[in-house]
């Protein structure tokens, strides 16, 4: 259908001289269409310049239909010549802005076809300029491994679109936000400095191709401060270092900005992969009303900002932000959709519009409430644009003067401003009515439940404690408490839970967030009460890192464990962000805490056994150090130069090198360095090699042990090193190797069978491995073997005699004493092997035991290993079976599967005897 067919309204002309100067370059046209390029030409002076500009271009079309101009556009500019696309798209943005202004103007088109029609060109301008600069960056060889036939898909790259962009909703002369990131899982890892280096040229020119003003124009104010941390990474970056930093560190804010994001431009299948990665931070199944009342604050600051407080007054006002505005629909239906939309994908249209519609739809608004937001929504929209068309400023302020509403006014079709302003003052009022009253909690609190004298007298101090200082704080905690009281009554012992719970509120530095979390997701107070009434250790964190329940609600902390690539990442990730050295390793602490939090909490759910728990903190520990050492050695070198040679090798002994670590392991490791041939270090401060890697690893040592803000981030223990307390802290290559072959002690050959290189140059790491072998096939036939292991383990029970029924790790037949007998098995055989199962394997493979005797001894140290890590789980300190409390003795028994804590005991005991015996036998052969 024509536009003469299909208009509904016509601007009223209100500068009579420049329409008609307009009107005559359009004679000939329909009568109708006269009409509107007079009313047009005579409101708004930036479409009276672009219809005497585009007159050859847009004559033919008046006479047609607006589609067929849009589609006409968009059809040549994909066949523009990259160094062409800077200029094609100012021409094509005049052209489409101006069909899109008479289709509204003349009725049409209705608000959702303007802003779907701007949003579409939008969409097309980003991804033609995108990929003409891409073609560009690959033409200069600038993108490794990448072919122009990866164009199609932007190479990986995708420009996500913001806000009002992303919902489709753009305004007249509305900026663009976008968010541009690459899939780093599309290139070779070892290019990836490079692409991102590439693509953020191509990011930035993309920018700048779209907003320079010049004589064409420009196309559209581009954004790219929505990307996460923005003041920190490049405007580019991996979707993988996006996710990590959402969730680590994403805010409310971004979380709302995402319910509209959508990929626009470039590579649109993995951009949608990446949002669909997203959805659990965005979309939390939780009522978050700590948030809700947030964003209520957030809007009355922004009035108070922009000075949009006092009597409402149409002269003037801020219809996006001020009493009324388009910015409180949008606040309305997003905060709702925030509250529930985790729980119903149904509420996640990006549009407010559809938000509204689908809020109504599942009873969370009132259907009149909606119908009414939706027509002041769409009113306010369309004066917005017409504001906007005046002079194609990005203005949502009305006028001050009566000439400047009248204009406004004329645009709609009113010929009389006073009513047209006596209508949208009443509009205002109307929405500022309907959206005043934020979601917010109101219920009553319900009834305290019965409680001892000396629990009152616990509970009475709670509002002493820091985190119940603010009213705020006070007024959420009251509604909860009571429940949180029940809960905790159905503890195996309630005062014991109750004490652990107080000492948890009294380490908690503030409690809006978290009480807010507590109110809208009971289950959350379950898991308080269970660590409260089983774990002091982990009551302790979490007191101090409340934060962390917020990972727990994200959707992903229960599921199963994400292994070492994603740790990996993960901390990369967390590294990158770092402001500086001593930040990054914060941050590395904060890091390590957060997922041993994670197992432990697995472990004490009983979702993963002891055993994969022990292999879930090894890897922690082990990504912890080799992501940790490059760090160290870059701050170290900016004073003393890079590593000499081949620099050095981080290897992990005992119980991290065996990948069996406890809740509260320290780490023993060695340094072992390889600078054959080069006596200094090339840096502003030389120094000699040896001296070079003993500061090393002194710096190493610091790193990981000092006690920072966060902590430590773990106890190192070197004392595994050759020649012990009394060696250097790092030894060359050569020298460990000469050591281990003709000095070190059957001691030292054992604590060698669980040795792992864990970080440092590859090619040392190999031979470093290579040697370890050779040492245990050399060493292993050593008569000394089994008479220096019998005495070993008469020393050992003669220092640490233990009485105590609960020791599993020191004693005969105890953990120690089976791994110590392990190891030998490994030594005598020749066997890389590094885990006490697979040691007693080769051991029964070389026949030096039995294979029932191998089958035993595996199943008792799985057993005590079990419980030892039950032990450190439950307590830091000393384990003591009276006062772990009734919740720790329970988890002690589902663990073991034992009826009763006597059974427990006498089953340790029998296990112990049981595992000396097979011991004291074979070494007595």
């Amino acid at each position: 259908m024509s536009f003469t067919s299909r208009l509904t309204r016509l601007p009223i002309v209100v500068d009579q001289e420049r329409a008609d100067t307009v009107v005559a370059l359009y004679q000939g046209l329909p009568p109708e269409v006269m009409a509107l390029v007079e009313g047009v030409s005579g409101t708004s002076p930036f479409l009276a310049t672009l219809l005497e500009r585009e007159r050859d271009w847009l004559g033919p079309y008046l006479e047609r239909n607006p589609e067929d101009a849009i589609r006409a556009e968009f059809d040549r500019l994909p066949e523009v010549a990259p160094p062409e696309m800077g200029v094609e798209l100012r021409r094509a943005k005049r052209r489409v802005a101006l069909i899109i202004a008479l289709a509204d103007l003349g009725g049409i088109w209705g608000l959702e076809e303007v802003t779907r029609t701007l949003s579409a060109f939008a969409d097309l301008a980003v991804d033609l300029a995108l990929k003409s600069l891409l073609s560009e960056e690959i033409r200069r060889g600038k993108l490794p491994g990448v072919s122009p036939d990866r164009l199609e898909t932007a190479c990986g790259m995708v420009a996500l679109a913001m806000g009002k962009m992303g919902a489709g909703e753009l305004n007249y002369s509305s900026d663009i936000d976008l968010i541009c990131l690459f899939d780093q899982t599309q290139f070779d890892p070892d290019d990836i400095l490079e692409i991102r280096a590439g693509l953020v040229r191509v990011t930035r020119k993309m920018a700048q191709m779209l907003t320079d003003i010049t004589s064409d124009g420009y196309v559209f104010r581009t954004d790219l401060r929505l990307r996460p941390d923005a003041g920190a990474t490049p405007v580019c970056l991996s979707m993988a270092s996006a996710e990590l930093y959402y969730a680590a560190e994403g805010r409310t804010w971004e979380r709302a900005a995402h319910i509209k994001a959508r990929p626009s431009a470039g590579d649109l299948a993995a951009g949608a992969a990446y949002l669909e990665r997203l959805s659990p931070f965005v979309w939390r199944r939780h009522l978050d009303f700590a948030t809700i009342q947030d964003t209520h604050d957030m809007r009355l600051k922004i009035r108070d900002h922009k000075g949009l407080n006092g009597p409402l007054k149409v002269e003037g006002h801020n219809l996006k932000l001020g009493v009324g505005g388009i910015r409180e629909i949008e606040f309305f239906t997003q905060t709702r959709q925030l509250i529930a939309g985790g729980r119903d994908p149904d509420l996640r249209d990006p549009t407010t519009v559809g938000g509204l519609a689908a809020l109504a739809q599942k009873g969370w608004i009132p259907r009149e409430v909606a119908a009414r937001l939706t027509v002041h929504y769409r009113a306010h929209r369309e004066i917005e644009h017409r504001l906007q068309m005046v002079n194609d400023t990005q203005t949502q302020i009305l006028p001050q003067s009566p000439e400047g509403i009248a204009r406004i006014a004329a645009m709609m079709g009113e010929g009389d401003p006073v009513r047209w302003m006596t209508q949208l003052k009443e509009r205002l009022e109307e929405v500022e009515t309907l959206t005043s009253d934020f979601f917010a909690p109101t219920q009553e609190a319900s009834p305290r439940p019965a409680l001892s004298e000396r629990a009152e007298q616990t509970v009475s101090r709670w509002t002493s404690y820091p985190c119940l200082r603010s009213a705020r704080a006070r007024g959420i905690f009251a509604r909860i408490e009571p429940e949180i009281l029940r809960k905790l009554q159905r503890a195996a012992d309630f005062e014991e839970a109750l004490g652990q719970f107080d000492t948890f509120l009294r380490g908690l530095p503030a409690g809006v967030q978290l009480f807010s979390l507590f109110e809208a997701n009971p289950q959350l107070i379950d898991l308080l009460v269970d660590i409260c009434g089983t774990s002091p250790m982990l009551a302790n964190y979490l007191s101090q890192n409340p934060g962390v329940l917020d990972a727990v609600i994200g959707g992903s902390f229960f599921e199963a464990w994400p292994g070492i690539a994603r740790l990996e990442a993960d901390l990369d990730a967390t590294l990158a962000r770092a402001s500086d050295y001593e930040n990054a390793l914060d941050q590395a602490r904060r890091w390590a805490k957060e997922w041993r939090f994670h197992v432990g909490v697995h472990h004490l759910r009983g979702l993963i056994e002891a055993s994969e728990a022990s292999k879930y903190f090894a890897d922690i520990a082990g990504v912890a150090i080799e992501r940790l050492w490059p760090v160290v050695c870059d701050e170290f070198a900016r004073k003393y130069g890079p590593q000499p040679g081949r620099g050095a090798c981080v290897m992990s002994m005992g119980s991290l090198g065996a990948e069996r670590l406890t809740a509260a392991s320290d780490l023993d490791l060695i340094v072992i360095y390889d600078a054959a041939g080069v006596e200094m270090s090339e840096g502003p401060k030389p120094l000699p090699s040896r001296q070079y890697f003993a500061r090393l690893t002194q710096a190493l040592i610091t790193a990981v042990s000092a006690q920072l803000p966060q902590g430590r981030l773990y106890e190192v223990d070197m004392r595994l090193r050759p020649s012990g307390r009394s060696g250097p802290v790092a030894t060359s290559l050569e020298a460990f190797t000469t050591y281990q072959m003709e000095e070190a002690w059957v001691w030292e050959h054992l604590a060698l069978t669980r040795a792992r290189p864990i970080t440092g140059d590859p090619s040392l790491a190999a031979d470093l491995e290579y040697q370890r072998r050779e040492v245990l096939r050399a060493r292993g036939r050593d008569a000394r073997v089994i008479p220096d292991l019998r005495e070993m383990r008469a020393r050992i029970f003669a220092a640490k005699p233990s009485d105590d029924p609960w020791e599993v790790k020191t004693g005969p037949g105890r953990l120690q004493d089976i791994e110590l007998f392990a190891q030998s098995l490994a030594l005598r055989a020749g066997a890389p092997a590094r885990r006490v199962e697979l040691q007693l394997r080769a051991g029964a493979r070389e026949g030096m035991i039995s294979r029932e005797q191998e089958a035993r001894l595996a199943s008792i140290y799985r057993s005590l290993w079990q419980l030892q890590s039950v032990k450190r789980l439950l307590s830091e300190t000393g384990f003591n079976i009276d006062t772990i409390g009734e919740g720790g003795r329970a988890f002690l028994l589902r663990e073991t599967s034992q009826p009763d804590i006597k059974t427990l005991q006498a089953m340790v005991a029998s296990l112990t005897r049981e595992a000396a015996m097979i011991l004291d036998l074979v070494l007595s052969a």
